[in-house]
């Protein structure tokens, strides 16, 4: 399941670019003994269970490194899922008491072609720091905002002296390589996290993140998509996703992968051409001079299938590029991925 929105998370409207879910991975670390390395991007939040314990010790839903006895501090090298810019951090010691470290830092690398882990621990690896040694505190989530527009692969975490962190969440700008998009003449997918795609907003989440909607990959079960509550008054749903780049549709694919007593009757989807590309959650929600032009009738939908939709595009949607799609569910339910492939418009 995708982490729950935060109140208090300054970085909401980001994506968290070292999730396990997109694909970010813990690759190295000095010292692990007491919990693993790899519960550091989590998806899931932490969680304490009392009472449980390992053959080393307390259980521990995070990284948490042994009682340090020498001088020195406690390191861990993770991959970005995908490339971007770190705008937000958030180093979580929460369940973390008498056992979280006092102090942090973070460092970031780009190395797109370290193949093998041990390559990132050579001096030719430029480590520059984001965020200089800073104090943390126990058992809560720790924010720091970033500066730097320059796009990263890796980060290394470090810790003084030792101590465990139970996630680290990097939120940021995905920066896909579009010189070599632009090239292709394959449609891909504009609404990937990885093509710089964002859930822009929703007129409701009530079950499911709408970030859920164009994560990787199908969806894992229920929880996993997009899904709002029953409807008790007229209307029906919807959401809006900024694509990666202005585009031309070829081909959408809406999936209701899990949802059987509860995907939505109908849908449709409608797009929008803004070049300034900048729009806010409050302006797609209530601006009333946006032009959004039928790129799908409104179409029947079945239980737990994969919807492809090409013939049944319109002739506007074929000619035209849009920045913004609009998916309306009627009259509401889950969806758990929503695919719109297409080309960049030239």
């Amino acid at each position: 399941m995708e982490t729950k929105i935060n109140a208090q998370n300054p970085f909401n409207g980001l994506i968290d670019l070292v999730s396990e879910r997109i694909g970010g991975r813990a690759l190295l670390t000095n010292d692990d003994f007491f919990a693993s390395k790899n519960n550091l991007v989590k998806s899931t939040e932490p969680v304490f269970i009392p009472g449980k314990y390992t053959s080393k010790g307390k259980w521990m839903d995070g990284w948490e490194s042994r009682r340090r006895r020498t001088p020195g501090f406690d390191w861990c090298i993770l991959k970005l899922g995908i490339p971007g810019k770190i705008q937000g951090v958030n180093v979580s010691t929460m369940h973390f008491t008498g056992n979280y470290p006092e102090h942090f830092s973070l460092e970031a690398a780009y190395c797109p072609k370290a193949d093998a882990p041990s390559n990132l621990l050579k001096s030719s690896v430029k480590w520059v720091e984001l965020i200089g040694k800073t104090a943390l505190k126990s058992s809560c989530d720790n924010f720091f905002s970033v500066s730097n527009e320059q796009s990263w692969t890796h980060v290394r975490l470090n810790i003084f002296p030792d101590g465990g962190v139970a996630r680290l969440r990097l939120y940021g700008e995905v920066t896909p390589d579009w010189e070599k998009l632009r090239k292709t003449k394959t449609p891909f997918d504009l609404s990937a996290i990885a093509n710089g795609a964002k859930v822009i907003t929703c007129n409701d989440n009530f079950y499911g993140p709408m970030n859920n909607l164009i994560l990787p990959g199908r969806a894992v079960n229920m929880g996993d998509g997009w899904e709002t509550q029953r409807k008790r008054v007229p209307g029906h749903d919807w959401i809006v996703v900024k694509l990666g780049t202005t585009g031309l549709i070829r081909k959408i694919e809406v999936d209701t992968n899990h949802f059987k007593g509860n995907y939505p009757d109908t849908c449709s989807i409608e797009g929008c051409a803004y070049p300034e590309r900048n729009l806010t959650p409050e302006q797609l929600a209530k601006k009333t001079d946006l032009k959004w032009v039928e790129i799908l009738p409104q179409t029947k939908l079945k239980a737990h299938f994969r919807h492809y939709f090409d013939k049944a595009l319109t002739e506007a949607a074929k000619k035209n590029g849009f920045d913004y799609v609009r998916l309306n569910i009627f009259p509401d339910g889950g969806i758990s991925r929503l695919r719109v492939h297409g080309l960049p418009f030239k």
